[in-house]
């Protein structure tokens, strides 16, 4: 089992390990490499969603409440008029949140009394609706022998994205499409019908490319035009076409690494520098994976099996796994990853993971850049347990 911290992290009572130096008897102390720091655990049932932003976590469950957090206290709490918080993102002074009845909400902190959040919006919003189901032709088939007008989401809400430079907002959801939503009036400029079955995943990228995988297997790119007022998305190409379901999509910091996550226990990642050019095959758990999370040179992937895999990139396509994090008893459904403002330094960049399970908890891992001192975890064994660096 991954280390457990007694002591709380966030008061700064971090329990440090000692060990001397080899040219002298003097004491340094050091953070143990990964380690899990804190647990939250509230009965409301499975965690589904969690965003960080700065020292504030924000958690989504099958309960109507979404939750923050701050230095694993209750800072604050808000409820919707659904359960069941899918996604939430954050982007600026604003919260996002996708939920099973397939409507986005928007949220905002108050100024004087940051605690507590009011509702902003909800997208589509309900005079747009009413407009368009004047029109006969604004009604597409969402189910069988069941129609509804095009802006609405006909399922469950299942990811969100934002492209923040243009002030786009992208939502997928089981209904096999993707909306485009202006944040700025909270209009729905375009619906794409993007796959055969459920949209899993959506990530904006760079040069008004976007990412979408789905239960039909496969992982498509689409590219952003302006089209008269709104914008039009076009199919430029098909990354990935297997059979198990694509679970998850994680872009890197730098655009630069494209991640996706499948069913079938397996990391598929793409180059996105020059081309859209396939890098390798991540295989480090044994169950499917449920969600991944990248920042600075670090992959994270949560999966069925609990566990959550550590992955660097090294020198090019490389990757090695430095570590895997245990402590769930339930399968891993959503990571948020931050900074670790309090412990990082020029030797040693920490990140703080957030991580929520089916078991209703969510844990806080201190996790570092550095690579082990020991070497099992940098190579694969006959079960495929840990993972030979993809080329």
């Amino acid at each position: 089992m991954s280390p457990w911290c007694q002591n709380s992290y966030f008061n700064q009572s971090y329990p440090w390990e000692n060990y001397e130096t080899e040219n002298s008897n003097v004491s340094v102390k050091r953070l143990p490499q990964n380690a899990l720091v804190g647990c939250i655990v509230r009965e409301e049932g499975h965690i589904y969603s969690l965003a960080a932003c700065r020292d504030l976590l924000y958690t989504g469950s099958e309960s109507k409440n979404i939750r923050v957090w701050k230095n694993l206290h209750e800072f604050s709490a808000f409820k919707s008029n659904s359960g069941l918080v899918k996604a939430i993102i954050i982007c600026g002074d604003k919260i996002f949140t996708g939920h099973q009845d397939g409507k986005v909400r928007i949220w905002k902190a108050q100024a004087k009394n940051p605690d507590i959040h009011k509702r902003s919006g909800t997208l589509p919003t309900f005079i747009d609706i009413f407009k368009c189901s004047i029109k006969p032709k604004n009604y597409v088939e969402v189910k069988r022998n069941k129609t509804s007008v095009w802006i609405k989401h006909g399922d469950a809400i299942s990811s969100l994205s934002m492209n923040q430079e243009k002030g786009l907002l992208y939502s997928a959801s089981w209904d096999k499409t993707f909306k485009v939503w202006k944040v700025e009036n909270s209009k729905c400029l375009e619906s794409v019908i993007a796959h055969e079955d459920a949209v899993n995943s959506i990530v904006a990228g760079a040069n008004d490319m976007i990412f979408t995988g789905s239960a039909d297997g496969s992982v498509k790119v689409w590219r952003r035009e302006v089209h008269n007022k709104g914008t039009k998305h076009s199919l430029e190409q098909t990354l990935l076409s297997q059979e198990c379901a694509v679970t998850s999509l994680v872009i890197d910091g730098s655009h630069s690494i494209l991640y996706c996550g499948s069913s079938d226990g397996l990391v598929n990642f793409w180059e996105c520098e020059k081309e859209l050019k396939h890098g390798g095959v991540l295989k480090g758990h044994k169950l499917a994976i449920l969600c991944l999370a990248a920042s600075g040179n670090l992959l994270f992937s949560g999966s069925a099996d609990r566990n959550i895999c550590v992955w660097k990139r090294v020198e090019g396509s490389a990757h090695s796994c430095l570590s895997v994090l245990t402590g769930h008893t339930g399968p891993v459904k959503c990571l948020a990853v931050e900074k670790d403002l309090q412990t990082s330094n020029a030797d040693d960049q920490r990140w703080l993971l957030y991580s929520g399970s089916l078991d209703k908890s969510v844990k806080v891992w201190s996790v570092s850049e550095q690579s082990p001192d020991f070497s099992e975890f940098q190579q694969g064994d006959d079960n495929g347990d840990f993972i030979l660096p993809a080329r």
